[in-house]
């Protein structure tokens, strides 16, 4: 585990399952636009919260590329997921600025519910083909940008599914956070 503290915010990354992260208040999946099962991240989410989490989250449907909306947490041992569409790389344009969107709304959702602590996977590095690099630059300086404006949010962690994709995001963490200041 890798982390930085910012005022009253602490930023945390981490490899592991999104789902095994019980000391979180919410989770964000990476979202198909229909909410449903699908595979990847939303997949193991869907299963590891039981069918009512689809039964509700496929009435919200459907999304465009940077909405986010919350539903509970059902069978997970996180109160609320946090649903968010990411932008598929080379067709949902312009990619950067819409996957900025995911993370923002998905802040910004949390504030309102009063969350204290959110998990984020990396958006759109899966099926949606975004290359991690980029997609690790454009969400932690998206934090970067909202952290001021949180109030109720006091732990963001990165939940990062393998080794290379942790150790992109904690030296991309290093230079926008460290280096910057």
């Amino acid at each position: 585990m890798y982390r930085i503290q910012i005022s009253d915010l602490e930023l945390e990354f981490v490899q592991g399952d999104i789902v095994g992260q019980p000391d979180l208040d919410a989770i964000v999946n990476a979202a198909n636009a229909e909410l449903r099962m699908g595979g990847g991240v939303a997949g193991v989410i869907h299963r590891a919260a039981g069918p009512e989490l689809e039964k509700k989250s496929s009435s919200l449907a459907p999304l465009k590329p940077g909405e986010a909306v919350i539903t509970d947490g059902y069978q997970l041992e996180n109160d609320f997921v946090i649903h968010t569409l990411g932008p598929v790389y080379g067709v949902d344009k312009p990619e950067e600025r819409l996957l900025a969107k995911c993370y923002q709304n998905s802040l910004k959702i949390a504030e309102k519910t009063n969350i204290e602590s959110i998990g984020f996977p990396a958006i759109s590095t899966g099926a949606f083909n975004y290359p991690i690099q980029e997609a690790a630059a454009v969400s932690l300086q998206t934090v970067k940008e909202e952290i001021y404006e949180l109030k109720s949010i006091k732990l963001i962690r990165f939940i990062l599914y393998n080794e290379d994709d942790y150790n992109i995001y904690k030296n991309i963490a290093e230079k926008i956070f460290i280096t910057d200041e």
